[in-house]
Protein backbone atom coordinates (compact mmCIF):
# COMPACT_ATOMS: atom_id res chain seq x y z
CA UNK A 1 0.00 0.00 0.00
CA UNK A 2 1.46 3.31 -1.01
CA UNK A 3 1.70 6.42 1.15
CA UNK A 4 -0.75 8.17 -1.16
CA UNK A 5 -3.25 5.34 -0.67
CA UNK A 6 -2.90 5.55 3.10
CA UNK A 7 -3.38 9.33 3.02
CA UNK A 8 -6.48 8.88 0.87
CA UNK A 9 -7.84 6.27 3.28
CA UNK A 10 -7.22 8.54 6.27
CA UNK A 11 -8.94 11.42 4.48
CA UNK A 12 -11.99 9.29 3.76
CA UNK A 13 -12.12 8.07 7.36
CA UNK A 14 -11.92 11.65 8.66
CA UNK A 15 -14.69 12.72 6.28
CA UNK A 16 -16.90 9.86 7.45
CA UNK A 17 -16.15 10.70 11.05
CA UNK A 18 -17.10 14.34 10.47
CA UNK A 19 -20.33 13.26 8.79
CA UNK A 20 -21.16 10.96 11.70
CA UNK A 21 -20.44 13.68 14.25
CA UNK A 22 -22.43 16.30 12.35
CA UNK A 23 -25.11 13.77 11.43
CA UNK A 24 -25.39 15.30 7.98
CA UNK A 25 -27.32 13.13 5.57
CA UNK A 26 -25.20 12.31 2.54
CA UNK A 27 -25.80 8.68 1.59
CA UNK A 28 -24.47 9.10 -1.95
CA UNK A 29 -21.10 10.32 -0.67
CA UNK A 30 -20.76 7.41 1.73
CA UNK A 31 -21.60 4.92 -1.05
CA UNK A 32 -18.91 6.48 -3.24
CA UNK A 33 -16.42 6.36 -0.37
CA UNK A 34 -17.17 2.71 0.24
CA UNK A 35 -16.60 1.90 -3.42
CA UNK A 36 -13.32 3.81 -3.46
CA UNK A 37 -12.16 2.05 -0.31
CA UNK A 38 -13.06 -1.35 -1.74
CA UNK A 39 -11.25 -0.55 -4.98
CA UNK A 40 -8.20 0.67 -3.10
CA UNK A 41 -8.16 -2.45 -0.91
CA UNK A 42 -8.50 -4.73 -3.93
CA UNK A 43 -5.72 -2.95 -5.80
CA UNK A 44 -3.45 -3.26 -2.75
CA UNK A 45 -4.12 -6.98 -2.49
CA UNK A 46 -3.50 -7.33 -6.23
CA UNK A 47 -0.15 -5.53 -5.85
CA UNK A 48 0.88 -7.92 -3.07
CA UNK A 49 -0.11 -10.90 -5.21
CA UNK A 50 1.83 -9.49 -8.16
CA UNK A 51 4.98 -9.04 -6.04
CA UNK A 52 4.65 -12.60 -4.73
CA UNK A 53 4.13 -14.03 -8.22
CA UNK A 54 7.15 -12.12 -9.51
CA UNK A 55 9.32 -13.41 -6.66
CA UNK A 56 8.14 -16.96 -7.26
CA UNK A 57 8.90 -16.67 -10.98
CA UNK A 58 12.42 -15.40 -10.24
CA UNK A 59 12.95 -18.21 -7.73
CA UNK A 60 11.80 -20.82 -10.27
CA UNK A 61 14.07 -19.33 -12.94
CA UNK A 62 17.05 -19.46 -10.57
CA UNK A 63 16.30 -23.05 -9.56
CA UNK A 64 16.02 -24.12 -13.19
CA UNK A 65 19.50 -22.72 -13.90
CA UNK A 66 18.59 -19.62 -15.92
CA UNK A 67 21.87 -17.70 -16.49
CA UNK A 68 20.02 -14.36 -16.23
CA UNK A 69 18.69 -15.16 -12.74
CA UNK A 70 20.91 -13.71 -10.04
CA UNK A 71 20.78 -15.05 -6.48
CA UNK A 72 20.87 -11.55 -4.96
CA UNK A 73 17.92 -10.41 -7.08
CA UNK A 74 15.97 -13.53 -6.13
CA UNK A 75 16.62 -13.00 -2.42
CA UNK A 76 15.68 -9.31 -2.59
CA UNK A 77 12.44 -10.06 -4.43
CA UNK A 78 11.56 -12.79 -1.91
CA UNK A 79 12.16 -10.36 0.96
CA UNK A 80 10.01 -7.71 -0.76
CA UNK A 81 7.23 -10.26 -1.19
CA UNK A 82 7.47 -11.28 2.45
CA UNK A 83 7.46 -7.69 3.67
CA UNK A 84 4.50 -6.70 1.50
CA UNK A 85 2.53 -9.72 2.74
CA UNK A 86 3.33 -8.95 6.38
CA UNK A 87 2.26 -5.33 5.84
CA UNK A 88 -1.01 -6.48 4.28
CA UNK A 89 -1.67 -8.77 7.25
CA UNK A 90 -1.05 -5.91 9.70
CA UNK A 91 -3.41 -3.62 7.78
CA UNK A 92 -6.03 -6.36 7.79
CA UNK A 93 -5.60 -6.80 11.55
CA UNK A 94 -6.06 -3.05 12.09
CA UNK A 95 -9.18 -3.02 9.92
CA UNK A 96 -10.69 -5.97 11.78
CA UNK A 97 -9.88 -4.32 15.09
CA UNK A 98 -11.48 -1.04 13.97
CA UNK A 99 -14.56 -2.92 12.72
CA UNK A 100 -14.92 -4.75 16.04
CA UNK A 101 -14.57 -1.49 17.93
CA UNK A 102 -17.25 0.16 15.80
CA UNK A 103 -19.57 -2.80 16.27
CA UNK A 104 -19.16 -2.55 20.05
CA UNK A 105 -20.21 1.11 20.12
CA UNK A 106 -23.56 1.76 21.71
CA UNK A 107 -25.94 3.84 19.65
Amino acid sequence: MSVQGIDQLLGELKAMSAQAAGQSAAPAASDTGAANFADMLKSSIDQVAQVQNSAEAQQTAFQSGDPNADLQDVMVSLQKASLSFQTMVQVRNKLVSAYQEIMNLQV
